[in-house]
């Protein structure tokens, strides 16, 4: 028996780093998965509010406010800010011609708040969501 004697501890000494790595897996899998929803959420949300603009600028302006609020909303500050590209093209379109706006939004999310070894400071998001403009409505 007394060679057995300190085997527990051991044990928790050497099986506790992977249940740390397991653990801190989760913890990033879980973050990016919500981040890369978030992400997808403010697209669409942003596509949305500039397919209801009557002109491309406003559809601009639109589109960038809400992928900023979407984003606020739900937690995340884009490190350096989200970078969204607003394809207004459709608006050149004729009335009568099918068009649409698309809304690419891209964000680096933080995870410094994670400081352990090899989790990243940040990871890039991207998502694009494309919204038809009224074929009939007169565009600017």
């Amino acid at each position: 028996m007394s060679r057995q004697r300190g085997s527990a501890a051991l044990e928790m000494a050497v099986i506790m780093p992977l249940f740390v790595v397991l653990f801190t897996t989760a913890v990033v899998l879980g973050r990016t998965g919500h981040a890369i929803s978030a992400v997808e959420m403010a697209a669409y949300d942003g596509a949305r509010t500039a397919s209801l603009a009557r002109d491309a600028g406003t559809a601009q302006v639109q589109a960038q406010a809400t992928v900023t609020e979407r984003l606020s909303d739900r937690g995340y500050a884009c490190v350096g800010g989200p970078e969204v590209v607003v394809d207004t093209s459709g608006f050149a379109q004729d009335v009568g011609e099918p068009a649409s706006v698309t809304v690419t939004v891209t964000c680096r999310v933080s995870f410094a708040d994670i400081d352990l070894l090899g989790v990243p400071a940040d990871q890039r998001m991207s998502a694009s969501f494309t919204s038809p403009l009224d074929q009939y409505r007169i565009r600017g």
